[in-house]
C-alpha cells in the first residue's frame, strides 16, 4: 500500500519521462461538471508542476491540491489555484492537535501560514490530530477541539478553511486518531466554525467504515473537502476498484457541495490518461 509519505517508484519513473507531447494530444474538456475537481501534487511529483497544471487546466480541473507555500503561485499562471495548502509544517500526520503541548507551535505557524494562503487565494489548509499513542479518543477529541478553538479565529478572519483530515488506521496510518467520521463530526460540532471542516478522504473512509454516500449525506455540513483514491491499493478510479466513483460524485454534487473534489490516487499505469479518466468518471 502506498501513502503520500512513500516513494512512488516505478509509476513516477514513468511520469518523469512524460513530456508535453501527450499533454498537447489530450482533447480539451470544457467543464468537469458540477464538482470542482483538483489533483494532489504528491501523486505526480516527478511531473514538473507547470506541466501538471497545464494538463489539469486542459481537462477541466480547477486546481492543484497539497502544495507548499513556495508553489502557491504556480497554478495561477494556468488559470487554476492551489486548492489545499500546507500552512503548518510542524504539524504532521502522527503529531498534531490532539496534544496540548503542540498547540502554541501550531498557532504560531498558522498565524503566518494562513494569511500567506489568503494572499495566494488558497481556500483551504490541512490539519491533523495526530496518533493516539495510548490516548483515549475522548481526551484526544477534547484536546483537538481546544487546539482548533485557538486557531479558528485566524481562519475566520482570513476567509481560509482549516480542514482536519480523516485517515484510515487499518492499512496506511496505524494508530491515527481521526479514523472514523463520527469522531471528526463530534470535533467539528464542538468547534462550530464555518472555517473549520473535515477533509473527508473517500479512500480512507471506505477502508474504515464504508457506507460512503449515506455517511456523506449525514455529515455534509461538517465536510469542507474531499479526496479520492481507488480501493484497494489507492490506484486508478476504474473497474478494478470497489467504489462506484460516479455514484459517489453524483451524491456529493446533489448536495450542492461547493468545495473541492480532489483526486489523490497513485496511478499504476500511464499517469496523465489515468487522471483524465478519473475526471471523466467523476464528472456529473
Amino acid at each position: 500500500m502506498i501513502t503520500r509519505r512513500q516513494a512512488i517508484g516505478s509509476t513516477l519513473s514513468l511520469a518523469a519521462t512524460t513530456s508535453l507531447g501527450p499533454i498537447a494530444a489530450c482533447a480539451a474538456a470544457p467543464s468537469a461538471g458540477r464538482l470542482k475537481q483538483s489533483v494532489s501534487r504528491w501523486c505526480y511529483e516527478k511531473i514538473p508542476l507547470d506541466d501538471l497544471c497545464a494538463f489539469a487546466a486542459k481537462i477541466g480541473m480547477q486546481g492543484i491540491d497539497l502544495l507548499q507555500p513556495a508553489d502557491y503561485e504556480v497554478p495561477r499562471k494556468h488559470g487554476l489555484r492551489c486548492t489545499m495548502g500546507y500552512a503548518a509544517d510542524g504539524m504532521t500526520i502522527a503529531n498534531g492537535l490532539n496534544r496540548r503541548e503542540n498547540h502554541a507551535a501550531i498557532e504560531a505557524a498558522f498565524r503566518v501560514g494562513i494569511p500567506q494562503a489568503k494572499k495566494s487565494d488558497v481556500p483551504n489548509v490541512i490539519a491533523f490530530p495526530g496518533n493516539r499513542r495510548g490516548m483515549s479518543d475522548e481526551e484526544g477529541a477534547a484536546n483537538t477541539v481546544a487546539g482548533l478553538n485557538r486557531v479558528k479565529r485566524i481562519a475566520e478572519d482570513n476567509g481560509v478553511t482549516i480542514c482536519l483530515e480523516l485517515l484510515n488506521s487499518k492499512v496506511d496510518h496505524a494508530d491515527y486518531m481521526a479514523d472514523h467520521t463520527a469522531w471528526g463530526a463530534r470535533v467539528m460540532e464542538q468547534v462550530n466554525s464555518p472555517n473549520v471542516k473535515l477533509l473527508y478522504d473517500i479512500y480512507h473512509m471506505q477502508i474504515m467504515e464504508g457506507d460512503l454516500i449515506d455517511t456523506i449525506r449525514k455529515n455534509i455540513k461538517w465536510i469542507g473537502h474531499f479526496h479520492t483514491g481507488g480501493v484497494p491499493g489507492r490506484h486508478e478510479l476504474n473497474d478494478t476498484q470497489e467504489v462506484n466513483w460516479h455514484g459517489v460524485a453524483r451524491a456529493v454534487a446533489d448536495l450542492n457541495f461547493q468545495g473541492y473534489f480532489a483526486h489523490e490516487f497513485v496511478p499504476a499505469g500511464d499517469p496523465l490518461p489515468a487522471l483524465r479518466e478519473a475526471v471523466r468518471i467523476c464528472t456529473v
